[in-house]
């Protein structure tokens, strides 16, 4: 068994002593109540979900980006005058604005509605896993037994944003994924999770020194 303490998490996240005496219990107790169990599991699940909350100081997406950034992340939503795009909204006109940025982006996928439903926004990703779409708030909502649909600020607390993050791992297999304890699966793991490698070199970092610390397979 790998337990989790304060100590513990203080030494992987390397971050200020009060957000791990906030953390360590909800972590603790999500991580037993999906079998994240082992020295692997622990310190796959402690990389993905440090990585993904930057650090246990962000539950919410951050949907706040240039114009120049809103062309290079969604290249097929947003062009930058002096272009004109019939297909393509004005990127200057999304750009700080979270909220319209959200419901377009969102729109009509993950189970939401189209823009004007406010689906994309209500739904954007929270959580230390960054739960994110309708689908993903009503199958989490099934699974913990609580109504993230008409509530999603539950995400943002300490329990329901480990929960949640811990229940998503085990939709995706995390646990088979972490045992084979190789870079490879670690890769695959991040895909399933973020969809992407985006940040898989932080990743790996923060999964090397707790596998260590945990004294699992190098």
């Amino acid at each position: 068994m790998a337990g989790i303490s304060e100590a513990v998490l203080l030494s992987v996240a390397r971050c200020r002593p009060e957000l791990a005496s906030v953390w360590f219990e909800p972590l603790a107790e999500a991580m037993d109540a999906y079998s994240i169990n082992t020295p692997a599991r622990v310190a796959a699940f402690l990389a993905q979900v440090l990585h993904e909350s930057a650090n246990l100081t962000c539950l919410t997406e951050n949907l706040k980006y240039s114009p120049e950034r809103l062309v290079q992340v969604w290249p097929r939503h947003f062009y930058l005058p002096p272009q004109e795009s019939p297909r393509r909204h004005d990127a200057t006109q999304y750009a700080y604005r979270p909220e319209p940025l959200a419901n377009l982006i969102y729109a009509s996928r993950m189970g939401n509605g189209p823009a004007l439903s406010g689906d994309g926004w209500r739904f954007r990703g929270r959580g230390l896993m960054q739960l994110t779409g309708r689908t993903n708030y009503e199958r989490a909502a099934s699974g913990l037994g609580v109504d993230l649909v008409n509530d999603p600020d539950l995400l943002l607390t300490p329990k329901y944003a480990a929960l949640s993050a811990a229940w998503y791992w085990t939709s995706i297999d995390g646990n088979a994924l972490a045992d084979e304890e190789t870079e490879a699966a670690f890769e695959r793991l991040t895909i399933a999770i973020n969809g992407e490698l985006i940040g898989f070199k932080e990743r790996l970092e923060i999964w090397r020194r707790a596998k260590k610390l945990f004294g699992s397979s190098p």
